[in-house]
């Protein structure tokens, strides 16, 4: 197995030779070139298999040094090796400032060209699996990975897709496990700061006293028990984007130091007497009205009006009708794949009962329901309504007798009655009797009378 591609760029064709032989009796492939412009034009056609370049610094057309921002421009994830005749101070401390992996002279690369090499080579197969990650990480939180076409979910989209490109503050405001923070990674991922720490904080997780040292940090010594410095998320976040969930939680303390950093991107540390400079992009969430908060004074009305710069409605679960299957087979096909399993798909009769539950926990309630159908459905078979939970199974078909709320006849008020203490009792009949006062007995016949 190739230990990777080296490209060599050197007019002594005897040195090439000599280096290529080296060179290869290390497992390398070796491309070789006399000039810059056949190097490059070489380099730009390999761009994804070179590792490493080594270039000589006097070549015919062009001086290494002057070339290098050529070189990583064509291969920017490859190394760049310099050699030269005559080591010069000045030219290897450029060389050094612009990026390149080392400058070596002739006569030392004879006996240490496999070794730097070898070492230039890590470091790009490194960097080229970091990119490869990063590429992944980016492609599951784009706003393509998004599933489903909804009217309500592209609007959103669209307004998210807008507001991305720039450093505004976005506020995402929807029901918990609508996916706001999953718009909050696209928005990041879609940005100029997506190379840059996506940091995540959920505000109802951590104790109100906790929140402002977690945010902003500390020096030690700030109080009993502050043992050591601690960076706090907003210095982790520099140069990218800070997301904020449920930042209805914070306390006002902490939310006019907040403010201070949206206006002017400082703050100070507890028990610091420095301010602290950071570049940072802040998307909040919320399932609360913040505008109701803050006109009840439970919320800063100069911070809500800061925040909602850009607002988002992210829309629930039950206003994405269209989106429940597509969004039920992929939770399926990924659990499926987690158990090992061979599930082919959502039976004709569980699905409807999936589309007509109004969903209060959203996408993450649906997932959680398909996570318990896969590791309840049988091996090879499709997710039936045995593996729904008892108040999915509950829920009467549109024409079912009883379900139509303009019926006032005293056999429909009854079933309709009898249908909603069942779910609230999650489909258990004894909970449910107990309920109603009635007995077991009396509640299955009922429910046979009114075809439930």
């Amino acid at each position: 197995m190739s230990a990777g591609t080296v490209l060599i760029i050197d007019d002594e064709a005897d040195l090439r030779q000599l280096l290529a032989q080296v060179l290869e009796l290390e497992d390398y492939h070796v491309l070789q070139a006399p000039d810059a412009r056949r190097g490059l034009a070489l380099l730009q056609q390999h761009a994804d298999e070179v590792l490493v370049v080594l270039s000589d610094v006097k070549l015919p057309d062009g001086h290494g040094v002057e070339l290098l921002p050529r070189y990583q421009a064509a291969a920017p994830l490859a190394e760049i090796i310099l050699l030269t005749a005559y080591a010069r101070i000045p030219d290897s401390v450029q060389a050094m400032k612009l990026g390149a992996f080392d400058y070596l002279a002739k006569g030392e690369a004879d006996e240490q060209i496999a070794v730097v090499v070898e070492r230039a080579a890590e470091k790009a197969r490194l960097q080229r699996r970091v990119a490869e990650l990063e590429s992944k990480v980016g492609a599951q939180y784009s706003f393509e990975s998004m599933i489903g076409t909804s009217k309500a979910l592209r609007e959103a989209q669209e307004l998210a897709r807008q507001v991305a490109p720039t450093d505004s503050t976005v506020l995402l405001e929807g029901p918990t496990g609508a996916g706001k923070e999953l718009f909050a990674q696209a928005i990041h991922q879609a940005s100029a700061r997506r190379g840059k720490p996506f940091v995540a904080l959920n505000c109802s997780a951590f104790p109100k006293d906790l929140l402002e040292s977690e945010l902003f940090g500390y020096k030690k010594g700030a109080f009993t028990g502050a043992l050591t410095d601690k960076k706090g998320l907003l210095a982790e976040a520099h140069g990218g984007t800070l997301f904020l969930d449920e930042i209805g939680e914070l306390e006002l303390n902490v939310q006019a130091k907040l403010l201070r950093v949206l206006e002017s991107q400082v703050f100070i540390r507890l028990g610091d007497t420095k301010p602290t400079q950071v570049n940072v992009r802040i998307v909040a969430a919320t399932n609360r009205n913040l505008r109701q908060e803050a006109d009840a004074g439970h919320f800063r009305a100069d911070l809500y009006y800061r925040l909602a710069v850009f607002a988002i409605a992210v829309p629930p679960l039950k206003e994405r009708t269209a989106d429940i299957e597509p969004l039920a087979v992929h939770f399926l096909r990924y659990f499926a794949a987690k158990l090992r399993k061979r599930l082919p798909g959502i039976g004709p009769e569980a699905l409807p009962l999936l589309q007509r539950h109004d969903w209060p926990g959203n996408v993450r309630e649906l997932k959680n329901v398909l996570e318990r159908a896969a590791i309840l459905t049988p091996d090879g078979l499709p997710v039936g309504p045995a593996q729904l939970p008892a108040e999915l199974r509950l829920l009467p078909a549109p024409d079912a007798p009883g379900t139509d709320a303009t019926d006032q006849r005293l056999s429909a008020v009854e079933a309709r009655h009898i249908l909603q203490v069942l779910q609230q009792a999650g489909g258990n009949k004894a909970e449910a009797a107990r309920r109603l006062d009635i007995g077991v007995a009396t509640l299955y016949r009922k429910l046979q009378e009114y075809g439930l």
